[in-house]
C-alpha cells in the first residue's frame, strides 16, 4: 500500500484569451502538489507561464515543464512527424523557457512531463526517449521525468540514472497492457468513481481495464487533467478519499526525501 502520493495536474493550458476546461487554475493550484505547466507549443504563452509559475510558487507546488508538439490548433494531441533530434530540440526550447520563469520566481524545476501525443510517442520510441534523457542528464540531472511505468521513457531513464516518476491516470482509462487509452474527449467522468479507482490503486496496486480485467499498476504520482470537465470535483473527492484512507499528499520531491 502507498502511504504518500503526489497529485499532478496539467496547468497553464490556455493561450491569450483562449481557455479550455471549466475550472480556473487558481482554484486547482491549492489542491495539487505538482504542476505540469504548458510551455508554449501546445498551449501557454509567456505571460501565462509567468503567472502560473508564480501561482505554483505561492502554493508550494512543485514546478514542472510540460513540453508538447508544436500544435496549438490541435492542443498537442496530434502526432507530428520529425526526427528524434528535432522533437527533442523542441522540448529543449520549451523546458528552457519554463525553467527561466521558475528561476525568476526563486524556484527550481522539479520535473519535466511531455504532453499528449508526444508523451505517448516517447512511451514507445526508445530513440526519442534516449536523446531526451541524455539532454536531462546534461542540464537537469536531479529533475524528475514523469511517465508511464511500462514505457520506453521509464526504462531509459532508470538505466541512465535519471530520477523518474511513474504516473497513475485518474481520469483516463487503461487497456490490458497497463497503458492509458488515449482520447481527445474524456467527457464528464464521475468524480466518486474516480476517487474509488484511485484509492484501490493506492491500496491494492490494481486498476480495472476497459475490457473488465484487472492489471497491476505501480506509481508515485496521480495525474488528472485541468481540461477534464468537472476537474474541481474530481480533485476534491480524490483528496477526501485519500485522506480518509491515511494516504498523505505531497510534492514528489518531498516524498523522495522520506
Amino acid at each position: 500500500m502507498i502511504d504518500a502520493v503526489d497529485i499532478n495536474c496539467d496547468m497553464g493550458e490556455a493561450f491569450g484569451r483562449w481557455r479550455v476546461g471549466d475550472t480556473d487554475d487558481t482554484t486547482l493550484m491549492g489542491l495539487i502538489s505538482s504542476a505540469n505547466i504548458a510551455a508554449g507549443f501546445h498551449a501557454g504563452d509567456p505571460n501565462l507561464m509567468d503567472q502560473t509559475v508564480r501561482l505554483a510558487t505561492e502554493h508550494g507546488v512543485g514546478i514542472g515543464a510540460h513540453p508538447g508538439y508544436n500544435d496549438l490548433q490541435g492542443f498537442g494531441r496530434r502526432k507530428i512527424a520529425g526526427t528524434a533530434m528535432e522533437l527533442v530540440n523542441d522540448m529543449v526550447y520549451q523546458v528552457g523557457a519554463l525553467r527561466e520563469f521558475a528561476r525568476r520566481h526563486g524556484a527550481r524545476l522539479q520535473h519535466v512531463k511531455p504532453h499528449g501525443a508526444l508523451y505517448m510517442e516517447m512511451a514507445v520510441n526508445a530513440e526519442l526517449s534516449q536523446i531526451f534523457v541524455q539532454y536531462m542528464r546534461t542540464v537537469e540531472p536531479n529533475a524528475y521525468i514523469f511517465c508511464m511505468g511500462g514505457s520506453a521513457t521509464y526504462r531509459v531513464a532508470k538505466e541512465a540514472g535519471q530520477p523518474v516518476v511513474r504516473e497513475f491516470y485518474a481520469d483516463r482509462d487503461y487497456d490490458d497492457t497497463g497503458s492509458i487509452v488515449f482520447t481527445r474527449d474524456a467527457g464528464r467522468p464521475d468524480p466518486a468513481a474516480i476517487a474509488r479507482k484511485v484509492v484501490r490503486a493506492c491500496r491494492e496496486g490494481k486498476v480495472r481495464t476497459v475490457t473488465g480485467s484487472d492489471v497491476d499498476i505501480a506509481f508515485e504520482s496521480i495525474c488528472f487533467h485541468s481540461d477534464t470537465l468537472g476537474a474541481l470535483d474530481i480533485v476534491r473527492q480524490m483528496r477526501e478519499a485519500l485522506n480518509a484512507n491515511g494516504i498523505r499528499i505531497a510534492p514528489i520531491s518531498e516524498i523522495a526525501r522520506h
